[in-house]
């Protein structure tokens, strides 16, 4: 091979061996892998490998350059050219193994089943600043990384999904909802061709804008900046991997790459139209401050649907709380398991239980019935979503981005279903009154006209950011503060302040 910027795939037959590692450089495979005859075989399945070689660099292949090899016929074609392209490098994966690659001082041999509609870490749109990229993760990879080590992410802990912390310990918290939906979406984009990594990212990102007592909170730090802005817990994200998060030498926030922060964004559809009204949530108030400063500097594209890793994170974030709210709301006792019995497709899940397992406990009844309602809604997007996909025929992600509809998606009637099932659970559960107390609405309130009216009440940190005499820059600096919160830190905030604990007045 010599030619330039040249992508070459070769897909070869799978068996079983040992692994092999040649010269001291990592050959690395959850499996086995032997040459056998020109052919590398590895573990029970098909994988796809791809040279990356970066437009520009001399690719030619040759016979003294330093690599692994994979067996004696693979040696030239896993030698030589850089993988260092646009925004990454060649990364590994397959379907169980977990992941693989070669590399040498030059370049980066990637194995991938990746679909020609996928997001390729490879041709990446980059990030904001520049980085070199960080064998052996993915830049996708590494976003995932960032936003797990950050703080806000450890902070979803003690965050309210539906019920405040205090309540029990067993009830979901963004957390562990943002960790359920993380599972879900890898099932759905592995088994759509999908880069799990960016999924990935996508999921256990898209609550890091959440406020102190969930939905209730939000919707008092909305009223509370009218003046200001308002309060979007989208746009808030984007805040917080932007600019928020202060960790890096080089930068403010995570420095994601594009993709990631598109797909944060706009993983529930387009912002604006082609003439950039905005469009959805945002039709009536337009789009948050947050969004229209960022997309000056970084364009992601708002009136063109995200990427199918974004839209699997998006579909899974429903899939997994309608399930878990189903158990969380029977655990605390605002509905019964017999009103579940006229729900269409959890009645039917709880009958064929019921009917295999007559004996058995509740507990059991009910983690069996949420495992196949959500079993159900995943072969059902992922049906429907084959179906889309073979109708349009993608050739690239961008082909995704502008189908000019959602492809990753329940169907018709798994959208009435759901459209059901959200109908009970809003009345029986959200709008209940243990979900709609007032103490949450008195917490952020009171913390809000607080730290407002004395700008010393904020960490010096904070005060020097933003001063009290430009009201609406503080204003947004008190509204990140608060909605960095989580439940207990705000409930002991207001105690410290007002020498009251709302939990018992």
């Amino acid at each position: 091979m010599h030619a330039e910027g040249l992508a070459h795939e070769i897909v070869h037959e799978i068996h079983r061996g040992a692994i092999h590692e040649a010269q001291g450089h990592a050959v690395h495979q959850h499996g086995c892998a032997i040459p056998f005859e020109g052919r590398v075989v590895i573990g029970a399945v098909g994988i796809q490998l791809e040279l990356v070689l970066e437009s520009g660099t001399a690719a030619a292949i040759h016979g003294n350059a330093e690599c692994a090899v994979l067996g004696r016929n693979l040696k030239n074609a896993f030698c030589g050219g850089r993988s260092y392209g646009k925004g990454g490098f060649g990364h590994a994966r397959d379907f169980g193994f977990g992941g693989a690659f070669v590399k040498n001082g030059r370049g980066v041999v990637s194995m991938s089943h990746l679909q020609p509609y996928a997001c390729h870490s490879t041709r990446s749109r980059g990030r904001l600043v520049p980085e070199p990229p960080a064998p052996p993760r993915s830049d996708f990879a590494r976003d995932r990384d960032r936003i797990i080590h950050s703080a806000a992410f450890r902070r979803l802990k003690h965050k309210t999904q539906v019920f405040v912390y205090h309540e029990g310990d067993h009830y979901r918290t963004r957390l562990t909802h943002s960790i359920e939906v993380a599972q879900i979406a890898r099932a759905i984009s592995r088994a759509l061709g999908l880069d799990e990594d960016l999924t990935e990212a996508l999921a256990l990102a898209h609550d890091l804008g959440h406020t102190p007592f969930g939905h209730a909170g939000e919707r008092e730090l909305d009223a509370l900046m009218a003046e200001h802005g308002g309060f979007d817990h989208n746009a808030q994200a984007l805040r917080i991997v932007t600019r928020l998060e202060r960790r890096y030498a080089a930068f403010d926030g995570l420095n994601l790459t594009w993709e990631t922060l598109e797909g944060l964004v706009k993983h529930n559809g387009p912002l604006t139209d082609a003439e950039g009204h905005a469009l959805g949530p945002y039709r009536e108030k337009g789009l948050p401050p947050a969004i229209i400063e960022y997309a000056e500097v970084h364009d992601l594209g708002l009136s063109q649907h995200a990427s199918a890793e974004a839209q699997s994170a998006a579909i899974s974030d429903d899939i997994a709380y309608n399930a878990h709210d189903i158990d969380d709301g029977l655990r605390a006792g605002l509905f019964k398991i017999i009103d579940l019995g006229d729900i269409p497709l959890v009645g039917e899940a709880l009958g064929q239980v019921l009917k295999a397992y007559p004996d058995l406990e509740q507990g059991r009844v009910v983690h069996e019935t949420v495992r196949r309602v959500i079993s159900a809604m995943v072969n059902d997007v992922l049906a429907t979503s084959r179906k889309n996909l073979k109708r349009l025929a993608p050739k690239s992600p961008d082909d995704i981005r502008a189908a000019g509809e959602t492809l990753v998606t329940f169907s018709a009637q798994m959208k009435e279903n759901n459209r059901i099932l959200q109908q009970f659970l809003s009345h029986s559960m959200y709008r209940h009154e243990r979900v709609m107390d007032i103490m949450a609405q008195r917490v952020i309130r009171d913390l809000f006209n607080a730290y407002m009216n004395d700008e010393k009440l904020l960490p010096k940190d904070w005060r020097e950011d933003a001063p009290i005499s430009d009201q609406s820059r503080y204003a947004r600096q008190v509204c990140d503060f608060l909605a960095g919160m989580t439940d207990r830190f705000a409930l002991d905030q207001h105690k410290r302040l007002f020498d009251l604990d709302p939990l018992f007045r």
